[in-house]
């Protein structure tokens, strides 16, 4: 509210406008968007705009308008076209991460949230990593510390337990320092059920686009998470940014009630 009131008194917004945000929560932009301004402060998981599907300059004019609310805007699915158009049009700080395919726009006052939380990311395969990727930056822009294992998928199973261990799992005791998983696997996708069957925290399984022939793209992955033995919370394929927006929240939660 405080910011909303400073932008009325330098005359960045107008009295009528700054009304619908202090009633509404949302930000008008042209005819084409509405943006959730108080997404954050009303469920503690930050707005984060889809490049895909949008023109450009769509794009741009929501990241400079969500800027000037927020402070911080984050953009996914964005290739590396649209990121130097963001930042030749926009001045301001800007983090572009090419394999996870996520901008982030940040004014020169914007205060990171407080570190909280701990987020344990695996993924099965190489070909893994950007969608893992994807879900880190996400988990890192909500203020929790994540630590991630490459390539330890069940085709070579004896890798799990020093990826276990690097995350700061004991198996003497069985503890984790991590506050949830997320397991990130294509093609057959049964490496979350086999951590789910080891750790003592929850596990998220994301499934990935990698893999061929019937069930290939990720389906055979989504639909053996889904019929997991072990219990494991599923997100949609290559949903990284949901994933990492989930784990997020839930490492924060469980690090406050400590």
């Amino acid at each position: 509210m405080k910011e909303i009131l400073d932008q009325v008194r330098s005359g960045e917004i107008s009295p009528e406008e700054a009304e619908r945000l202090l009633t509404t929560g949302w930000l008008g932009i042209g005819e084409f968007a509405r943006l959730d301004v108080s997404r954050e402060s009303r469920t503690g998981i930050p707005e984060v705009v889809l490049a895909e599907g949008k023109r450009p300059e769509e794009v741009v004019a929501i990241a400079e308008k969500g800027l000037e609310a927020l402070g911080r805007v984050i953009v996914s699915r964005v290739g590396p076209d649209l990121s130097s158009m963001l930042e030749r049009s926009i001045e301001a700080e800007h983090l572009y991460r090419e394999s996870a395919r996520i901008h982030v726009v940040r004014s020169s006052d914007w205060h990171p949230p407080q570190i909280r939380g701990s987020v344990g990311i695996i993924t099965g395969g190489t070909s893994d990593i950007p969608v893992a990727d994807e879900c880190q930056v996400i988990v890192e822009e909500m203020g929790c510390v994540v630590r991630m294992v490459n390539d330890a998928g069940v085709a070579g199973i004896q890798r799990l337990y020093s990826a276990l261990e690097e995350l700061g799992w004991s198996p003497e005791d069985r503890r984790s320092v991590a506050d949830v998983y997320v397991v990130a696997a294509g093609r057959e996708g049964t490496l979350p059920t086999v951590v789910s069957g080891l750790v003592d925290r929850p596990v998220i399984g994301l499934p990935v686009s990698t893999g061929y022939g019937m069930g290939g793209n990720g389906v055979a992955a989504l639909l053996t998470m889904l019929q997991s033995c072990s219990p494991v919370v599923v997100v949609n394929i290559d949903a990284g940014v949901v994933a990492g927006l989930m784990a997020a929240r839930i490492a924060r939660l469980s690090a406050r009630d400590r």
